[in-house]
């Protein structure tokens, strides 16, 4: 199983971030030691002293595939979850500043929260699909599919040109603007619609 997260996907992200919009799609890999599941707790490592949150919609694909034209993409997930990207801001600039990879950033241990899935024809279409984040009761994040750079169908038909997905393969599909710090004893609600689908603590 492989966790392939789609960087900069929101124009206002990538913005806040100072980032370029990028023209095709960026990406790049989680290990599965990321996960968490079953809304277990996440531990602030002691090698940051600045973990971000990013809530992102997650897709699941359900067989494999290598080269997916965009058309035929579609029949490559049947559910749709929610999860948080983790990401250790101090270290990723750090590397960023060195021109060096930034793994440790993104893809450390128990970087990938993952909340339950819905099946795609219970949820509105994937072009127009609601998402939020909540920290102690206050939004902070909130991102709607209709603003997405790339579609669900082109991040697939796009990564699988150079990685075959395989079953149970999931995608992270990009966060929108709003990320910021977590701090310890902070309980993080992650929906899709209005239906709570993650809810962990910060310990």
């Amino acid at each position: 199983m492989k966790i392939i997260c789609i960087g900069r996907n929101y124009a206002a992200h990538a913005k806040e971030m100072k980032s370029e919009v990028p023209k095709e799609p960026v990406f790049f890999m989680k290990p599965d030691t990321a996960l968490i599941i079953r809304n277990q707790p996440f531990f602030i490592p002691d090698f940051s002293e600045e973990i971000h949150h990013e809530v992102e919609l997650v897709l699941k694909i359900n067989k494999v595939g290598r080269n997916i034209e965009e058309k035929f993409a579609h029949k490559y997930y049947d559910e749709i979850g929610i999860g948080i990207d983790f990401t250790a801001r101090d270290l990723q600039a750090r590397c960023k500043e060195k021109g060096l990879p930034w793994e440790m950033a993104k893809a450390f241990d128990g970087s990938a929260p993952l909340g339950e899935f819905k099946r795609k024809e219970d949820l509105p279409k994937p072009e127009m699909i609601g998402f939020h984040l909540d920290i102690n009761g206050k939004t902070v994040q909130e991102g709607n599919t209709r603003d997405l750079l790339f579609s669900f169908d082109k991040i697939i038909a796009y990564v699988s040109r150079f990685i075959t997905l395989k079953k149970g393969d999931l995608i992270f599909t990009g966060t929108p603007e709003g990320v910021g710090p977590v701090k310890i004893n902070d309980k993080l609600e992650a929906y899709i619609g209005e239906e709570k689908l993650l809810s962990f603590n910060v310990k």
